[in-house]
């Protein structure tokens, strides 16, 4: 499902960034490192082309598909037995549901102010795709922030790579123009792989524990009643690092890299370690 896209600044930034970052890779760093008609020219500026390709494809789908919609006709069955997990409201132990969009929530929604309208297994809201991050565009959002950093791991190594070779002879080709160029890539390229690199490993470290952004706060107030009470907090939803990782990624480790979504379901029902418990203590 797509959504229509309003104009929005911080979308505008992210393209000319990507732009301007693509077009000083290839016809500046590595022509001026390798000679961009030279073999290992050629074979560069396709490998990083290829990159930044599948980094466009993969930022343009987080923009435009939509995160997950809660059907209006949605209503949770306290009954099933197939369903064990059942959120419910800090205070009162109601099961939760939105005031403003008036329906219930299912497990793992939540609210977005921005959008004005509960996320299916909502992450955070994106100001730089402009759209939340939720159970249809998680993934593709995933893979959207690895290439980033693959892109821009590679034009700061070309970057310094051309700087660094020949420097006598940079020196007496290089104009102002190709000075601006490499202090604006430069700017540019150091905080990005710093942020991206700090933003991967933050989904990394929540994909392993199946967790969202919003759970990963959750749980550690939840971890903390648990201890003042003397319990022990467990996020229901870690099913161990693997199938954490084919949950979000998908069952075929062929397909992680790509923007594939068949397996992701509806996002109203998910599987938890109970269904797991269930299932071991009958096969006993």
């Amino acid at each position: 499902m797509t959504r229509s896209l309003s104009f929005s600044l911080p979308v505008t930034v992210v393209v000319l960034a990507i732009a301007y970052i693509y077009f000083s890779t290839v016809f500046i760093f590595i022509d001026r490192w390798f000679g961009l008609m030279s073999s290992p020219g050629l074979l560069n500026a396709t490998v990083f082309t290829g990159v930044a390709l599948m980094c466009v494809f993969n930022y343009t789908i987080s923009v435009f598909r939509d995160p997950g919609r809660v059907p209006s006709t949605y209503m949770p069955d306290v009954e099933d037995s197939g369903n064990p997990i059942h959120e419910i409201k800090r205070k009162g132990g109601d099961l939760r549901y939105c005031q403003k969009c008036s329906h219930y929530k299912p497990a793992r929604a939540h609210h977005c102010r921005v959008c004005k309208r509960c996320v299916l297994r909502m992450d955070h809201h994106c100001i730089w795709i402009n759209n939340c991050v939720g159970h249809a565009n998680y993934k593709v959002f995933f893979i959207f922030v690895v290439y980033a950093v693959m892109a821009c791991v590679y034009s700061l190594v070309l970057l310094i790579g051309s700087l660094t070779y020949d420097p006598e002879k940079d020196e007496e080709q290089t104009g102002d123009s190709f000075r601006t160029a490499y202090v604006i890539s430069g700017l540019l390229l150091v905080p990005l792989c710093v942020a991206l690199s700090v933003l991967l490993g933050w989904h990394i470290y929540l994909i392993l524990q199946n967790k969202t952004t919003i759970e990963y706060h959750e749980g550690v107030r939840a971890m903390w009643l648990a201890e003042k009470g003397g319990q022990i907090y467990s996020h229901p939803y870690d099913l161990g690092a693997y199938e954490n990782l084919t949950v979000v990624l998908g069952p075929n480790p062929c397909s992680w890299a790509l923007p594939a979504s068949g397996h992701i379901g509806s996002g109203l029902r998910f599987r938890t370690a109970y269904d797991y418990a269930s299932a071991a203590s009958m096969s006993e």
